[in-house]
């Protein structure tokens, strides 16, 4: 199933006690649905406050059920903050995680000086003029096969886990109407790396660093070379590509454009 949430008040996608979280939400209503256990593999374990347009969840279940009616009964009972975009039955093998080639998240700042409070839960407010310029010459060193420890944060659980991501493209656009969009495309994402490059960058674009020294705060693997985290409410999981995919990767650096259109 394809999936799309607001994240603003869920405490990220994965289930944890005693807190709401879309996974949980989602899993008790397919079992509901159901009338069996379900375990749900996401692509994206998205973190609090984070929002997806384009997550992907797989479960197994015992005979095929009415997909119509099951998409259906699921947005009645989860929307509007969770909505199933599309439900199919996946091919053999299929891994939501582990079959993706490729992740797409966008950041969205509101660079004006009044907040809008209809952006307020999707954009992070920047009421200092950012240099479009600068941000962009932020992205060049981040292309590639990186070590991406200086914007990452260590998980608990693994705690000498590989770094290592291949990032294919990463841009800054003019939307209009006072957003500028972070676009970033890899392989996969570590925990708070796209929010920690963010972080980052904007200092950049207000001119209280250097756009050049992105590429030396890559090299130094180390956290504290970095600023601080974006705000979670400007991210969102855009798009999780497959290798079965009608748009090869190396075209989706063509889906964004400076007037916002996208053919996502």
């Amino acid at each position: 199933m394809t999936i799309a949430y607001d994240g603003s008040g869920f405490s990220g996608f994965s289930e944890n006690l005693n807190v709401k979280t879309v996974g949980g939400e989602l899993k008790a209503a397919l079992s509901t649905i159901l009338r069996q256990p379900v375990t749900l593999i996401v692509a994206g374990r998205t973190d609090a406050g984070v929002h997806a347009w384009g997550n992907v969840v797989h479960f197994d279940v015992e005979s095929e059920p009415d997909l119509v009616a099951l998409q259906r009964n699921l947005n009645s009972m989860l929307g509007p903050a969770i909505a199933i975009r599309s439900a199919e039955v996946a091919p053999e093998g299929f891994h939501a995680r582990y079959s993706a080639v490729a992740r797409r998240y966008r950041y969205r700042v509101l660079n004006w000086p009044a907040p809008d409070p209809f952006l307020a839960t999707t954009t992070w407010h920047v009421p200092q003029a950012l240099d479009l310029a600068a941000l962009r010459l932020a992205c060049d060193p981040l292309i590639g096969e990186h070590d991406f420890s200086s914007f990452c944060r260590v998980s608990k659980r693994v705690p000498d886990a590989s770094m290592v991501r291949l990032v294919y493209d990463a841009r800054w656009l003019d939307v209009g109407d006072g957003i500028l969009r972070f676009d970033i495309d890899a392989s996969s994402f570590c925990q708070q790396m796209v929010r920690a490059i963010v972080g980052t960058m904007v200092p950049m674009g207000l001119g209280r660093r250097r756009a050049g020294e992105m590429a030396a705060i890559l090299r130094a693997r180390d956290r504290s070379m970095a600023d601080r985290v974006a705000p979670a409410r400007g991210l969102c999981l855009w798009e999780v590509e497959y290798p079965d995919a009608s748009v090869p990767r190396s075209h989706w650096k063509d889906r964004g454009t400076d007037d916002g259109t996208t053919t996502a």
